[in-house]
């Protein structure tokens, strides 16, 4: 029975997307004298909101210049855009902000997809010793999250103290490839008091009442909980995840008046970063052994709030390239 009325309530529903949706639209075209991309602009605000829908739209529109329009290349987009206008039959010159606003919609959506790409490509570059300037970066690492501490060697203990499993950092990227790297980095010089910050509170005792001298006499092996370094690679995963699975587009659709760039990206794991360093600490979790379940809880609050199309995750982002930030 319940197979029965599954079946049933998915033929209305296709009925309803093939037939009755078309010309209920056909409808109100005749009726307002717009068309549905016009209803979109002129009834929501630029952002998320506005450009899901026209996303939407294009989608699931039966011409095929609307569908090939979300994948248009960067260079093409005035021409879509003209194109879709001419199709829809609205006249450019009595409607000037339409193109406008669909233009930019349609740049934040192919950037989207560039991004996705360009992300991707990091993160399947595997970290090379004998790369230059693969070295260089994890140089810079170093010497911004502590330049107080020359490091002895390039394969050195040391490089626990910033939250690596062991001598070579090397071998911790290999899930997240270079992307890893390039988000810690970004972190270390582009919001570096945060960074400093969240390393300095990782190697504290976990319980405040008791001295770090108390702390170290009862030879105890953990801190506040984790790894500096483990937990950035780790958020790098979360932020990836959100950002193939399509999450992220609320957020990066508000942030970025037109094409997101590895920049938004990079702000948008800098405020992962310091906001799962404060999630932490609430849930205050008895050891590293809880990691998973906290990650886990974190990353479905995250989701919660990428659902309001209003949504952007770093309204009060720290890092010094503020203006690539569209609030």
């Amino acid at each position: 029975m319940k197979h029965f009325l599954r079946v049933v309530t998915q033929f209305f529903v296709f009925l309803y997307c093939k037939c009755l949706w078309r010309g209920l639209k056909f409808v109100i075209r005749k009726v307002t004298g717009r068309c549905e991309l016009q209803r979109i602009c002129h009834s929501n605000k630029p952002g998320a909101r506005r450009t899901l829908k026209i996303e939407s739209s294009l989608r699931y529109s039966k011409n095929e210049l609307c569908q090939s329009a979300l994948s248009a290349h960067p260079d093409r987009v005035e021409k879509t855009i003209d194109d879709i206008m001419t199709l829809k039959k609205v006249n450019p010159d009595t409607n000037p902000q339409l193109g406008i606003s669909l233009q930019a919609s349609l740049f934040q959506i192919v950037g989207y997809r560039s991004l996705v790409a360009e992300v991707e490509k990091l993160r399947r570059e595997p970290y090379d010793c004998e790369n230059p300037d693969h070295e260089e970066m994890l140089m810079k690492l170093w010497k911004t999250l502590r330049p107080d501490s020359p490091l002895t060697g390039r394969i050195s203990k040391q490089w626990c103290e910033i939250g690596f499993q062991g001598n070579d950092p090397k071998t911790d990227f290999r899930g997240m490839g270079l992307l890893g790297l390039h988000n810690l980095l970004y972190f270390a010089e582009h919001d570096k008091a945060t960074a400093l910050q969240v390393l300095h509170d990782s190697l504290q005792p976990k319980h405040s009442k008791m001295s770090k001298a108390e702390w170290e006499q009862k030879n105890f092996d953990k801190a506040i909980g984790y790894s500096f370094a483990i937990v950035g690679i780790n958020i790098t995963d979360l932020a990836y995840s959100l950002l193939v699975s399509g999450a992220l587009k609320t957020h990066l659709y508000n942030v970025a008046p037109e094409m997101p760039s590895l920049s938004h990206f990079q702000q948008t794991f800098c405020y992962l970063m310091q906001e799962f360093h404060r999630f932490w600490i609430e849930e205050d979790p008895c050891d590293i052994m809880e990691f998973n379940r906290v990650r886990s809880k974190f990353h479905r609050r995250v989701l919660r709030q990428l659902k309001n199309p209003d949504m952007a995750l770093c309204p009060h982002f720290a890092a010094s390239d503020l203006h690539l930030v569209n609030l």
